[in-house]
């Protein structure tokens, strides 16, 4: 949308001026990287506002225990401590959120401080205020908490069997979800194939370690009525949802400002349990209170990725024609759900059919809960483990027919008169020359050269390996019968007085160079110099609500946004 602000006069061939200048595509240096060159930015930790006070953590080193006695007295007597809480003082705040709803899915509460049992490493268990950082920490250290260790689950196909104790006791159970995904005839294609192939594929557990850990800084006006919530988030305005819920304010009543974010690569896209409670501090203290995630900390307390066994099986012609493939994916999903975590292996499931014609597929999903943090969206979020295993499938079942990886592939892909090309998942591909890009790649790549290669080493031996994969990807999630809420993005555009350009983007950058890539959109589009366009971005109260910067969506859909509000002026 755009402001009502009126544009001064310019020509009429303003929009061919502005395709003269080109500034799309052109290298530029970023707009942003000067201030953060010289280190006269921002981030969350280099603020300090008149009274803040610090906070920190008492951690869990059980993944499974009950929470006996909480001694706080020598932590209390520390000099400089302000105050410490437990969960039986926050009873105030909300539970961490989940935002994805299935039918079957089991949802445990998911408190900001352990209550009762603790459920993983680093579970945090109490929280200690301080007048300065090192007390704060030292104090935590200081918390005496008696644990009664309980059996432990970590293994998936354990956790699922009948002998193992339960996570969450209310559940009776560890499955926390399952969720199919089936189309075409599977019993058909397995029945008439000529050969089956089967595999294993395994998705480690990651841990996302962004430059900058998270951090949260908050304050509460109380004659105001006016919280703000500074945070190392990918996410401004839907935290700011959320912290309204979490503390019982109206949206009105709360300001979220992600200043210069140190990247984020989706452990940022998320509502975290300090995200909570910090609000709570400031409001429950009257003064300005901040955590800063020390890096042992992020291993602990942050979301990790992947953490899936993928069992997976395709049906052949001998002639190398897949019929059908079918798959079973256990997702470990930790303790507790995160904002997203069911929903990630439920993209792996969807990016299953690659860029191949799977004429039937069947993907069953099963969620456990084990005594781990939670998993959730981590650099690509679910569908780098669906190229990993399809392509891995395909390379196995090439070299069971005896065929080369390359032809196999080419055997199988869409030819380019079946574009628009739907998936046997029902995702649309609207354009691609599969053939014609994995041939031009081999060319560069010199692929019968390394043939040759490869075999004259193998007499000598030598052992060279050569991959070949293919990777398509579900990115840049907008409007869509897919995504009918939740997936759009806001820009409003406006023409200051002195002739400079104002854009004002739901996207949140942490990193990805939006300001830059912004300004060349905006000035192509009005015939003047990106430098004359200023992005203001990450402040709820300043910029309309916007989704925010994650799955590769900022400037497809942010971009386009803020194109779309500047055609309007």
């Amino acid at each position: 949308m755009a402001t009502p602000a009126k544009a001064p006069a310019r020509p009429k061939n303003g929009n061919q001026a502005s395709k003269a200048a080109h500034w799309v595509g052109k290298k530029l240096k970023r707009k942003e990287d000067p201030r953060l060159i010289q280190g006269i930015s921002h981030y969350t930790d280099d603020l300090k506002l008149a009274g803040m006070i610090y906070c920190a953590f008492t951690r869990s080193p059980h993944a499974h225990a009950e929470i006996k006695v909480i001694r706080t007295d020598a932590a209390r007597a520390l000099p400089g401590v302000v105050a410490v809480f437990t969960a039986a003082d926050t009873s105030g705040v909300g539970a961490v959120p989940c935002a994805v709803q299935m039918p079957d899915l089991k949802v445990p509460k998911h408190p900001v401080l352990a209550t009762g049992r603790v459920h993983y490493v680093g579970e945090p268990v109490a929280v200690v205020v301080a007048e300065d950082l090192y007390t704060a920490r030292d104090a935590a250290e200081l918390v005496e908490v008696d644990y009664d260790p309980l059996p432990v689950v970590t293994d998936m196909e354990k956790a699922l069997s009948k002998d193992t104790p339960f996570v969450h006791d209310e559940f009776k159970s560890n499955q926390a979800f399952t969720h199919t995904l089936k189309n075409g005839d599977i019993d058909a294609a397995f029945k008439k194939a000529d050969r089956v192939v089967k595999q294993r594929m395994i998705n480690q557990r990651l841990a996302p370690i962004a430059m900058e850990p998270r951090a949260v800084l908050a304050e509460y006006l109380p004659g105001e009525n006016r919280l703000t919530v500074w945070s190392s988030t990918q996410i401004p305005h839907l935290l700011k949802t959320q912290i309204s819920v979490l503390v019982g304010l109206p949206e009105t009543a709360v300001r979220v400002i992600a200043p210069e974010v140190g990247g984020g690569f989706g452990s940022k896209l998320n509502v975290y349990g300090e995200e909570g409670i910090l609000p709570w501090l400031a409001m429950k203290l009257g003064r300005p209170v901040k955590w800063n995630e020390e890096r042992r900390e992020n291993f602990l307390a942050t979301i990790h990725g992947r953490d899936t066994i993928n069992d997976l099986e395709l049906a052949l012609k001998k002639d190398g024609t897949i019929l059908g493939l079918r798959s079973r994916i256990l997702a470990d999903m930790g303790a507790y759900h995160q904002l997203l975590t069911p929903l990630i292996p439920q993209l792996t499931a969807l990016m299953h059919a690659g860029c191949y014609k799977i004429p039937a597929i069947q993907i069953d999903i099963v969620g456990v809960f084990t005594n781990k943090m939670s998993t959730d969206a981590y650099r690509g979020a679910g569908r780098p483990e669906a190229t990993y295993n399809v392509e891995r499938l395909m390379d196995v079942a090439a070299r069971e027919l005896g065929m080369d990886p390359v032809q196999f592939r080419l055997k199988n892909f869409p030819q380019p008169k079946e574009f628009p090309f739907t998936t046997i998942t029902g995702l649309t591909y609207d354009s691609a020359k599969y053939q014609e890009s994995l041939k031009r790649a081999l060319k560069l790549a010199g692929y019968d050269a390394l043939r040759r290669r490869q075999n004259s080493g193998w007499k000598a031996g030598k052992y060279y390996g050569i991959g070949v994969s293919t990777y398509v990807e579900i990115c840049a999630i907008g409007p869509s019968a897919a995504t009918p809420a939740g997936g759009w993005e806001s820009g409003t555009v406006r023409i200051e007085p002195t002739g400079k350009v104002t854009l004002l983007t739901g996207a949140s950058p942490h990193g990805q160079g939006e300001e830059t890539t912004f300004a060349q959109l905006i000035a192509d589009e009005l015939g003047i110099d990106p430098d004359d366009v200023n992005v203001v971005h990450g402040d709820t109260m300043a910029v309309p609500y916007g989704i925010g910067t994650f799955g590769s969506r900022a400037t497809a859909v942010g971009g386009t946004a803020a194109y779309m509000a500047t055609q309007k002026l």
